[in-house]
């Protein structure tokens, strides 16, 4: 079976574990070589480990996507060993819950710093790479449903979310000339090793609300990624792609005790 992705290089942030794991597994099992980068460098020895034993080709990167010369150094390091870059996924993240009236500077710092600033220099470092390659690319920035729909005590974390959303819609201007599509992903609820730790009644609670009757799975949200990522959306640019069973077209919220008690 041919291979979507035979002969393209990737960089994916925040890939250890979950969602931007997966998408970096799907991509290199599609074919891509994937640079894969977390905050934790040993996590990221391991996940690059078990997508090669899986017959991708994988390599890891530790460090902190919030820092600028280390998102420059993934876009480098993928041209270093795989000659070129033909896409690139933000979604390294930090969701911070906090009532507004008692938020902290130094969160909201961390917050802007790992979900914007990385971002943003990333899909820099990225887009100056594709346009010196002058064969295009693609560029898929995780958002979250937050970014367009309230959730109480995520003020800062859906504000970071809906300026990337903006983010993917104004550089269209400034990158299509050069073939380079930008767009995001917004994840509804979804089964990660993270959430179900920080709850472990997460899948229950969340799939009660959710109108297809489930939560989402790190798969859901990769496949949404790797569409944007190949050839078949060449056409699609600046737009957000809703993965969230339909939640946002009713927005139910969990009980205030669930929300209360991740202050």
């Amino acid at each position: 079976m041919e291979k979507v992705f035979a002969d393209k290089a990737a960089v994916v942030t925040g890939a250890g574990v979950g969602i931007g794991y997966e998408i970096a597994r799907q991509l290199a099992l599609n074919g891509a070589a994937v640079l894969l980068n977390d905050l934790d460098a040993a996590l990221a020895e391991q996940a690059a480990a078990q997508i090669c034993a899986e017959g991708g080709k994988c390599l890891a990167r530790g460090g902190d996507s919030a820092d600028v010369a280390t998102v420059r150094g993934l876009v480098s390091a993928a041209v270093n060993e795989f000659g070129r870059l033909d896409i690139a996924v933000a979604n390294a993240g930090l969701t911070s819950w906090g009532d507004f009236f008692d938020y902290q500077p130094e969160t909201f710092e961390r917050v802007l710093n790992v979900n914007l600033r990385g971002s943003y220099f990333l899909t820099q470092a990225a887009a100056r790479q594709m346009r010196a390659q002058g064969s295009g690319g693609r560029i898929v920035l995780v958002s979250s449903v937050t970014g367009h729909q309230a959730v109480r005590y995520l003020s800062a974390y859906g504000m970071t979310k809906a300026a990337l959303e903006m983010l993917a819609r104004n550089l269209v201007i400034e990158l299509s000339p050069y073939g380079i599509t930008i767009n995001a992903v917004a994840p509804g609820a979804t089964l990660t090793p993270r959430n179900l730790a920080d709850d472990p009644n997460y899948e229950r609670i969340w799939g009660q609300i959710t109108p297809t009757g489930r939560v989402g799975t790190p798969a859901d949200i990769a496949q949404a990624v790797l569409f944007l990522a190949s050839p078949q959306a060449g056409q699609i640019t600046g737009q957000t792609l809703v993965v969230d069973g339909g939640w946002s077209a009713t927005s139910p919220t969990p009980a205030l005790d669930f929300v209360e008690k991740k202050t």
